[in-house]
């Protein structure tokens, strides 16, 4: 049993694996190649387990990204080594198929949030619900929004700048990690980043993760503004990026994890916790200093989502852990 880093160049073994084991269809499968991220792996089985140490606990991101054939034994040997380290195990961003696996193995899971994705095959941006989106397009084109599609490295000044700008109207907030996308490293190369600009001068990004599996297409991931900049900003770069992937065939749009939504008791498994279900509903309603939920399903909503996926939180252990909640943040750099 092995646990390497992503920095000591695992990033072709990671990539292998999210595209080829895609049975869980986690649409955010390729934040498993973030740096810092730890990877577990076994000899003799084909799939990876990606996971951060924080404190006393490993938070995994995601089920194992394995083959059918040694998913199981992939994920009792991670147990077993986390236990073994003397940590403590909570999964995160787990998918149905993950959480029922986990489920039977005694993990107390539950609803965390949910993913969110559009089917791109007939979107159109015509008709009354749309009216309020295409007028915000519309004054940030007015305003003179320029949007390309451009390399990374060739406009890292502008990313800069955006990256400050934005970070410093979150009152220096930091750069959050682990279940965020980055711009940069070697998986860059399979990555798209389309840039807006007013004057030559930087306002907006977002940065597209490939998404594998039955709904492969284009995750809206990564993404920054100047703050109190021209209106639909943002809502105008998407727009572009789709009708691009649109003339390209592609199918799905995904708008990735957003913790706290989507929740239903419907998607809730046998054995989860009431408390900790509780609690989701309760940082729906009022934990937007924990993270802006409803902000962040309101941008996404703005664009009729086809589909809303459900996404679990994993504790091994006989009961929910509020400690092992807080290290998912803590992994995230959230605090």
């Amino acid at each position: 049993m092995t646990a390497i880093t992503t920095e000591t160049g695992t990033d072709s073994l990671i990539l292998d694996a999210i595209r080829a084991h895609t049975t869980s269809e986690n649409p955010s499968s390729f934040l498993a190649l973030n740096s810092g991220n730890s990877v577990f792996t076994v000899p003799g089985v084909d799939g990876v387990v990606v996971y951060r140490r924080t404190g006393r606990w490993a938070v995994q991101f995601g089920g194992p990204f394995a083959a059918e054939g040694d998913y199981d034994t992939l994920l009792d040997a991670f147990r077993t080594y986390v236990r073994d380290e003397g940590l403590s195990l909570v999964g995160v961003q787990l998918q149905r198929a993950d959480a029922e696996r986990y489920a039977a193995r005694g993990c107390v899971v539950n609803q965390i949030g949910a993913s969110w994705a559009v089917s791109l095959a007939d979107f159109t941006l015509r008709g009354t619900k749309f009216m309020q989106l295409r007028n915000k397009i519309s004054r940030a084109l007015r305003n003179g929004l320029q949007i390309q599609e451009v390399d990374a490295a060739e406009v890292a000044d502008h990313i800069a700048v955006i990256d400050k700008a934005w970070l410093g109207s979150k009152g220096g907030a930091q750069q959050l990690e682990f279940l965020v996308g980055q711009i940069g490293g070697p998986a860059q190369a399979q990555r798209r980043l389309f840039s807006g600009t007013i004057d030559g001068e930087p306002v907006a990004y977002i940065s597209y993760s490939p998404v594998y599996g039955s709904r492969a297409g284009w995750m809206h991931d990564l993404s920054r503004r100047i703050p109190e900049g021209s209106p639909g900003l943002m809502e105008a770069i998407n727009a572009h990026a789709i009708e691009i992937f649109r003339a390209e065939g592609v199918e799905w749009l995904h708008f990735g994890f957003t913790p706290f939504t989507g929740l239903d008791a419907g998607h809730e498994l046998e054995g989860h916790s009431p408390a900790f279900q509780w609690l989701m509903h309760a940082l729906w309603a009022e934990g937007a200093a924990l993270y802006p939920a409803q902000t962040q399903l309101s941008y996404k909503q703005k664009w009729a989502p086809d589909l809303s996926i459900p996404e679990y939180v994993a504790f091994d252990g006989p009961q929910a852990s509020l400690p092992g909640f807080a290290h998912i943040f803590r992994a995230c750099k959230a605090f």
